[in-house]
């Protein structure tokens, strides 16, 4: 065999092998979309029960007060217990939606930004966390972000406990941590 013919057999393998790690990103990167487009968990549903595990019907839209701006935000919505990543500059500008399981009290509604980020803490269900993505503090109680390492929503707690962590899934919890680095802001409705 002559070099031009090893020459483009390995240059023919070396495209098949890439084509298919593309097919497989390409994948991945679907599932990963629409496992952030879940939305929250029903009423009634078990507070151990993981919010990855919740049924799936169509995402909460974001709300039309939230919708309108030229800032890139992460938008919280106290009431639906859903979180978007809203990036104006692209289309679509909503980057992905996601439930969470809150704490025992919630942010006032309003304007606020990320002032503090952690790789990994302790929450106050006693779990190991990571993603920690903090943005307001109100009355003592700590506001921000986390996802739990085991993956479970939070614990029960002292009812009496002031806690203000907000658990997503631990895919949900990687990408806010990559959308969300100090200064980003944080819109809180209602």
């Amino acid at each position: 065999m002559g070099p031009g013919v090893v020459v483009t057999g390995l240059t023919l393998g070396a495209l098949a092998v890439v084509g298919l790690l593309a097919a497989a990103a390409n994948g991945a990167e679907t599932r990963a979309v629409a496992g952030r487009t879940k939305p929250a968990a029903p009423a009634g549903a078990s507070p151990s029960t993981p919010a990855a595990a919740s049924p799936s019907p169509s995402p909460v839209a974001l709300p039309s007060s939230a919708a309108e701006g030229t800032v890139r935000r992460v938008v919280y919505s106290v009431g639906a217990r859903q979180v978007w990543l809203v990036d104006p500059r692209k289309d679509p500008q909503v980057q992905a939606a996601f439930p969470v399981e809150v704490g025992t009290v919630s942010p006032t509604p309003g304007n606020y930004t990320v002032y503090s980020r952690a790789a990994s803490a302790n929450g106050a269900d006693g779990r190991q966390i990571e993603h920690v993505v903090r943005f307001a503090q109100q009355g003592g109680v700590v506001f921000g972000f986390s996802a739990a390492v085991d993956g479970a929503a939070p614990a029960a707690v002292d009812p009496k406990a002031k806690t203000g962590g907000i658990r997503e899934s631990r895919t949900d919890g990687q990408t806010l941590w990559d959308f969300a680095p100090t200064g980003t802001r944080v819109t809180v409705v209602a």
